[in-house]
């Protein structure tokens, strides 16, 4: 990956919209250029996805939580992983290092769903306890930053 390829990616980034003229102008090459540029990138996995940012508040999923979650002893981490993707109200899933082995991004109507959602998660096999951190206010989220030069 050169320093061009670290721009087209940049530029997807904060625009995943623009079109491969744009981009060609933004790194000084042609739109066929750039198209055979980000298929490589894509075949490659360096961009995994393309997909919209939206308002979760806009579709009626107000209040966000993060949960954090311990598994019961001797439990398959894999087959927990499948169940919990099993729960639309989870956005993210990461498997983190500390006293939670998951920590989960959730998405709730109101406080009377997160509880639901809660319960549900509290009785899916192996998981033994949730903690819960209810998200007041969002001052940013899916930021981009600037991709390191040794990238």
């Amino acid at each position: 990956m050169d320093a061009v390829d670290r721009q087209l990616i940049q530029a997807l980034r904060e625009n995943g919209r623009a079109s491969y003229a744009e981009l060609g102008r933004l790194v000084g090459l042609s739109g066929p250029s750039v198209t055979d540029r980000i298929n490589r990138l894509e075949t490659a996995g360096v961009i995994t996805g393309y997909r919209a940012t939206v308002d979760s508040a806009s579709l009626g999923l107000g209040v966000t939580a993060l949960i954090g979650i311990q598994l019961s002893d001797a439990v398959d981490h894999e087959d927990v992983a499948q169940r919990l993707r099993d729960l639309a109200e989870i956005e993210d899933c990461w498997f983190i290092a500390g006293d939670d082995s998951y920590m989960l991004k959730v998405r709730a109507g109101d406080v009377d769903d997160l509880e639901r959602t809660i319960r549900r998660l509290s009785g899916t096999k192996g998981v033994s306890r949730t903690r819960t951190t209810i998200v007041l206010s969002t001052k940013w989220e899916n930021r981009v930053g600037e991709l390191p030069e040794d990238v």
